[in-house]
């Protein structure tokens, strides 16, 4: 039943955008709630460009293109989505999150203050926002996927709140981070995070280039496996960001002609596609591997035949950040082995620590409890 819920708002997120507003202060001190399961942050977005900027140098517009006023100095950041905390504190300001979003604290709670505030996305306790004093709180459309503007009082109350639609494109995601760069003051090393990313890519384009046509692989991409509570496959069909990367690593996704962004297959249609690999984001099937290898019906798909059925990290893969390298460096080596098995990854190991250290410290609710939302990362 979980899984179901889960599901089905993932997909219900993946239409919305937040509105978002700026400037102020105040100060108390927040209540702590409970650490939550992580959910999924892929979703469409708009992905406004963030060229546009007042005479300080700082955006005059957020990612969705709202208007906003961005103090000259940034010291105290609330962050309320698991990708954008990563990407802060792979920028080195792990000290600066005052505050966050309860996925961000299980995830990189390591890496950020003990005992920092925690506050639902979906439900965020606005009074105790605005009297946390912070210079800007950063959000993304997975807050409003209720159809709300869930920090509407925060706006009012002049502090400064910039969204960030969750990306469809790897171009857009180094938007993003060219974004909080010049919001936070870290233009120069959220250039070096893109140019990373960008040689990556390069390198990847590369290799792809030299596999031949007949051994392309067809691929099927699942969020969630289909079970008695969800039947259907949500998979990413065409304008994502994993359509994009399969087609990098030279695959050929099986969905990724369907006009729908996360389409739900039925297992019929799944099995029709017939794809020669399957690669799960899965997190909360009990040994998935095992569970797609014996589906009843299943026993005629290639990947099956052939064993070749993987789990991707959920986290990178599902969080619109400069991660997804990761996870499409896993992809490459999951599919063509051969051929990505000597490809660094520039962004493994704990960075993020590394990031805390420097600084002195980065497809909702909790679906159990509250049948609300649940984030992983895919904003």
């Amino acid at each position: 039943m979980k899984k179901k819920v889960l599901a089905v708002i993932m997909i219900a997120a993946m239409a919305v955008s937040v509105l978002a507003g700026c400037t102020s202060k105040y100060t108390v001190t927040p209540k702590t709630p409970e650490k939550e399961p992580q959910i999924t942050e892929v979703q469409p977005g708009s992905g406004e460009s963030a060229d546009e900027a007042n005479a300080s140098g700082k955006p005059a517009t957020d990612r969705s293109g709202n208007a906003v006023t961005i103090p000259d100095e940034i010291n105290a950041i609330v962050s309320m989505a698991p990708s954008t905390t990563q990407i802060l504190i792979d920028l080195g300001l792990a000290d600066k999150i005052i505050a966050c979003d309860t996925y961000s604290a299980a995830s990189y709670g390591d890496s950020l203050a003990k005992d920092i505030p925690q506050f639902d996305m979906m439900t965020p306790d606005q009074e105790q926002i605005i009297a946390l004093g912070a210079d800007v709180v950063f959000t993304t459309g997975m807050s409003a996927s209720h159809g709300e503007d869930v920090f509407a009082s925060v706006k009012e109350a002049g502090v400064c709140v910039c969204d960030t639609p969750s990306s469809a494109s790897l171009e857009d995601i180094q938007k993003d981070i060219e974004f909080f760069g010049a919001v936070v003051g870290k233009s120069e090393e959220a250039a070096k995070i893109n140019e990373e990313m960008s040689a990556s890519i390069d390198e990847i384009k590369k290799i792809a280039a030299t596999i031949p046509e007949e051994e392309k692989k067809t691929v099927l991409f699942e969020l969630f496996t289909p079970s008695g509570d969800t039947p259907t496959i949500y998979t990413a069909g065409s304008n994502t960001y994993i359509n994009e990367m399969l087609e990098i690593v030279g695959a050929v996704n099986v969905a990724g002609k369907e006009a729908e962004q996360w389409p739900a297959l039925t297992e019929e249609a799944a099995v029709a596609m017939d794809p020669q690999v399957i690669l799960t984001a899965d997190m909360y099937t009990d040994d998935v591997i095992n569970v797609l290898l014996t589906m009843k019906g299943w026993e005629n798909v290639s990947a099956i035949k052939d064993k070749a059925v993987y789990q991707i990290d959920n986290d990178t893969v599902n969080r619109p950040n400069q991660h997804v390298i990761s996870a499409m460096i896993e992809m490459g080596k999951d599919i063509y082995p051969d051929y990505y098995k000597d490809v660094v990854d520039p962004f493994a190991g704990d960075k993020a620590d590394a990031a805390s250290d420097a600084s002195t410290v980065d497809a909702a609710s909790d679906a159990s409890s509250e049948e609300d939302a649940e984030e992983k990362p895919a904003a």
